[in-house]
């Protein structure tokens, strides 16, 4: 379709992340025959249960859902109707999180496991935190990011167990253009997203106070999540396999980390000079597949620690050097942004699970 990037051309939909904007086109009477005529997708695509669709079909059933209702707002009531396990595998990880922190960071982790449509970045900036969303569907109507924020603002209230409040929405869209003239069109955004987007920005991005980060999830069963992240790693190593070149340069680079710091040392320098190319342009290829060195490096010093702590015979102190930290307190405190708990914790229920025949 126009605009769309293709350098995600091939990018994928899970059946799961499909089924809200069916729903919404159902509530206007629009069955999937019809829907998949107007977007000129194959109708067998949406057959249940689909295991993917296409990306670029994805965006195409979204502004023909919008186009059949003569609904304005369909991206947002698309994401109204987002559940956890619209998230396919990584949703079940959001719901081991202990905080709403951790469930974004996760999120930026582990979103392509849900789709190939955009990739998301959490940066905390002193008192406040950006939440943005990178679209690989620059030419995408309106809809498609509306959907986004939508359903992120859905699913974060409901981990946290009540509204959170209203973040300081920026999207790069112009919001309908003179639909903007209409006070129920702006209402609507309102109610649904709880505040009144800046439109026309240089970025699709929820501001908020950071201290929201450390809003606890409640019921959370942090227990499962070292277990749940790594079946999503393994998945995500199977979509890269399967991908063929196109998770080449996230194989390489994370191949580079590990043999760095293995050797004592994985900087952005020294890992691009292994590639052969500048610092400048590494960054920018893990930026165009949708991740990057820092995302890559926790991954590989969570792979390492993990098992680095199967060996009693290794301190924390010992462990702590071996992944590149100076300091102990800086690995716990990172091991426990990642697993949920602290190393020593994670290596003792470890043990007891070996004990136990596990």
């Amino acid at each position: 379709m126009p605009g769309t990037d293709s350098q995600h051309a091939e990018g994928r939909v899970a059946g799961a992340y499909l089924q809200p904007l069916l729903e919404a086109a159902g509530a206007h009477g629009i069955d999937n025959v019809s829907l998949a005529q107007a977007a000129g997708v194959a109708p067998h695509s949406l057959e249940a249960p689909a295991a993917s669709l296409a990306a670029r079909d994805y965006v195409r059933l979204l502004d023909a859902g919008a186009q059949l209702a003569g609904d304005a707002h369909f991206g947002l009531h698309v994401g109204q109707r987002v559940r956890m396990g619209t998230y396919s595998a990584y949703g079940l990880i959001l719901l081991s999180c202990s905080n709403v922190g951790q469930a974004l960071e996760q999120t930026a982790r582990y979103e392509r496991l849900a789709h190939d449509l955009g990739r998301s970045t959490l940066q905390r900036d002193g008192a406040v935190a950006h939440y943005r969303w990178a679209s690989h569907y620059p030419g995408a109507s309106r809809h498609l990011v509306d959907s986004v924020f939508a359903g992120v603002k859905v699913c974060g209230d409901w981990l946290a167990g009540l509204p959170l409040p209203p973040a300081r929405l920026t999207f790069t869209h112009d919001g309908g253009g003179d639909l903007l003239r209409h006070a129920a069109h702006r209402d609507e955004y309102v109610r649904v997203l709880g505040s009144l987007p800046a439109f026309n920005g240089p970025a699709n991005t929820a501001s908020f106070d950071a201290q929201l980060l450390d809003w606890p999830v409640p019921n959370a069963d942090v227990s499962l999540y070292p277990v749940l992240c790594q079946h999503a790693e393994q998945l995500l190593a199977q979509r890269q396999a399967a991908a063929g070149n196109g998770g080449a340069i996230e194989v390489q680079v994370h191949a580079a980390i590990v043999a760095g710091l293995r050797q004592g040392s994985a900087r952005l320098a020294s890992v691009a000079a292994t590639l052969a190319v500048t610092p400048r342009t590494l960054q920018r290829k893990l930026a165009d597949a949708g991740t990057s060195f820092q995302a890559l490096l926790d991954q590989a010093r969570y792979g390492l620690a993990r098992d680095y702590l199967r060996e009693p015979d290794l301190s924390l102190v010992d462990i702590a050097f071996l992944l590149g930290y100076q300091e102990q307190s800086a690995f716990n405190h990172a091991f426990r942004t990642w697993a949920g708990t602290n190393p020593g914790a994670w290596r003792l229920q470890e043990l007891q699970a070996r004990q136990a025949g596990l």
